[in-house]
């Protein structure tokens, strides 16, 4: 049956005993350290600062200040207000295993999340800053504001029920339950972050004609330290046509997800129930063709639920001809909720999109990317068909966004059309009070740098805090609830989002 096949890519672990303050520990392995944890198949939140207001955000956070006046471009240090934190936490300093700082890198731009491990904090009174290990995406701050942060991984930051802490060093681990006792709990630490990984031999000679039919994938893990692209164009220290495109892809490092493809064809994932992951669910890298995901539940991923990642623009149309149909997605980019989608396509074309429901993401609900600098038909990202989708909650805790989104597709005039949209729902878009969000507003369609080529027909969009739909004067609306005239007899609600035959339940 769907999804009964449950492949498990963790361990349990046992063995609790009473620490303090309501806290157990338990002896792991020391040589395998883990990013995430999960307990009776929720996710435990990594011990924090500031604590979260529930489980389903991120929030609250700190904002970085400026150190000096000449520093409004460093990516390696955040300047944080005395008393913000606990200055005597022990922060690993210089360890092989020091705390962290998720942090929306670039001020008030809500656009990507950056999860770094920190080298070492600096607490004198006129520095106040905290030097971390890599360099942010973008920098601290901006003339709108500082960058949201919090702080994690760190024993003296556990002092909340669900949260937990890993000292590998040590080999123990430390979780606060609800309540009050371990008993009866299942603790889960992952043990892989790659359950399926379906490889062909190259781009011209692939793994071909597989189905799985019925699969479980449940428990992947995180990794140390997580930045979206390299900072800069030529970045990726390899010649390219379009080197801005390393700002794009995924590094080597980051590149896999619970289900990963490489260089594959018809491929087929159907009655598939993947969830409880650490990064991506299914990751289709480079070179795929004719990959199908339908009848599925992808839920609580810790990054996108589907990611389509193509090759660099202009070296090769090597990803095409997918089809994504009959899909719930539900709670997107849990541990990355910066550029988190149900569903990323990233320089691919021919693909088909329908019957899908995405819920609950930071972000955007589906997106369509390449690159604004690339030659129309260089960028591979035509004739695409969206149809029947619904989006809810998603500009959770971003801003300039849209819950439908795309980014460079079509770039040249004159804009003929190659991609449609029709029969989708998006529901509010509305960010977390909680969060803070400093960014622009969010958007129900959202039609960024390049985003044009597009016939949009019958598509309603609730409550925003910009535009329903955002768009250079490059694409064709017919029937959009924030046109004049707009008619609801034409949203087809009963065929939108997941089929009657749906082989899982959902709220």
């Amino acid at each position: 049956g769907p999804g009964k096949a449950n492949l498990v890519g963790a361990e349990p672990i046992t063995g609790w005993e009473p620490y303090q303050d309501g806290i157990y520990k338990a002896a792991v392995d020391l040589d395998a350290p883990f990013y995430t944890l999960f307990v009776d198949g929720d996710r435990a939140t990594t011990a924090r600062h500031p604590n979260r207001t529930s489980e389903d955000t991120h929030a609250p956070y700190l904002f970085s200040r400026l150190i000096e006046p000449e520093k409004e471009g460093v990516r390696d240090q955040i300047g944080y207000n005395p008393g913000e934190w606990d200055e005597t936490a022990d922060l690993g300093s210089y360890t092989t295993w020091p705390a962290q700082v998720t942090i929306w890198s670039g001020g008030s731009w809500s656009w990507f999340t950056d999860t770094v491990p920190i080298k070492n904090a600096d607490v004198k009174d006129t520095d106040n800053k905290l030097i971390l290990d890599h360099w942010t995406r973008y920098a601290m701050i901006n003339s709108r504001s500082g960058s949201r942060y919090f702080l994690q991984n760190s024993l003296d930051f556990l002092d909340q029920a669900g949260e937990y802490y890993l000292d590998h060093e040590a080999g123990e681990v430390y979780y606060k339950p609800a309540a009050g006792s371990m008993d009866g709990l299942t603790v889960m630490r992952p043990t892989v972050s790659t359950v399926i990984d379906v490889k062909g031999g190259s781009a011209d000679d692939r793994a071909h004609d597989i189905t799985f039919d019925g699969i479980g994938v449940q428990y992947t893990d995180f990794v140390d330290w997580y930045r979206a692209g390299w900072i800069s164009a030529g970045d990726a220290g390899v010649p390219h046509e379009y080197p801005e495109y390393d700002r794009q892809i995924e590094m080597p490092r980051n590149r896999f997800g619970a289900v990963t493809l490489e260089n594959t064809s018809h491929i087929t994932l159907t009655g598939m129930h993947l969830r409880d992951t650490g990064f991506t669910g299914v990751y289709a890298l480079f070179a795929n063709d004719h990959l199908t995901v339908e009848d599925s539940l992808l839920e609580n991923l810790g990054a996108d639920g589907i990611k389509v990642e193509g090759g660099w623009p202009g070296e090769g149309d090597l990803t095409h001809d997918h089809t994504f149909r009959n899909l719930y997605i539900d709670h997107v980019g849990e541990l990355v909720p910066g550029d988190a989608a149900g569903i990323e396509l990233m320089d691919t074309g021919d693909n088909l999109v329908e019957h899908v429901h995405v819920k609950h993401s930071a972000r955007y609900g589906i997106s369509l990317e390449s690159r604004p600098e690339v030659t129309d038909g260089e960028q591979y990202t035509d004739n695409n068909t969206f149809r029947y989708i619904r989006i809810d909650e998603a500009g959770l805790d971003s801003g300039d966004m849209g819950a439908f989104y795309t980014y460079g597709v079509d770039n040249q005039e004159p804009h003929p059309v190659q991609n449609t949209v029709d029969q989708m729902v998006i529901g509010d878009v509305i960010p977390d009070p909680a969060g803070a969000m400093p960014d622009s507003g969010t958007r129900g369609v959202h039609m960024d740098a390049g985003g044009c080529g597009f016939a949009f027909s019958n598509v309603e969009v609730g409550e925003t805090t910009d535009q329903s739909y955002q768009s250079y004067e490059c694409n064709e609306v017919t029937n959009g609830s924030w046109q004049d005239g707009f008619d609801p007899a034409g949203i087809q609600h009963d065929l939108i989002g997941v089929t009657d035959d749906f082989p899982f339940e959902t709220e």
